[in-house]
């Protein structure tokens, strides 16, 4: 019998179960710059922060989340160059914010050319 209750930890900001599993399935399948980026943040390696990867919070899965310092960072390939998407990333990121959440954004293009450029303003924002 599965049970639908919210999960009530401050850091994932009353995340439905269903967004756990979706969480749980993108970890298993990262972009090339997730994985970049994933290996310069992973364990502590930029200011001794912890990160979380495909973390949930409220009805969103940020693809990195620093809880100490609240920062979200996004790693955006082509499709977020659709209006459409263009529309929901400006309402994701208000939601986000409105929980009190820093919003970091890096193009698939700027990991992989400029991995010192990225970690740099990641070390700046912490």
């Amino acid at each position: 019998m599965k049970v639908n209750k919210v999960i009530e930890y401050p850091m994932f900001f009353e995340a439905k179960p269903k967004i756990f599993e979706l969480a749980n399935d993108l970890r298993k399948s990262s972009t090339k710059a997730e994985m970049i980026v994933w290996k310069v943040i992973r364990n502590r390696r930029i200011k001794n922060q912890k990160f979380r990867r495909q973390h949930p919070i409220d009805t969103f899965i940020a693809d990195f989340y620093c809880p100490q310092k609240k920062l979200v960072i996004e790693i955006d390939g082509g499709i977020h160059n659709i209006k459409e998407n263009k529309e929901y990333d400006i309402e994701r990121e208000r939601i986000l914010k409105k929980h009190g959440l820093k919003i970091l954004r890096f193009k698939n293009e700027e990991v992989e050319k400029n991995i010192n450029k990225v970690i740099k303003k990641i070390s700046e924002c912490l």
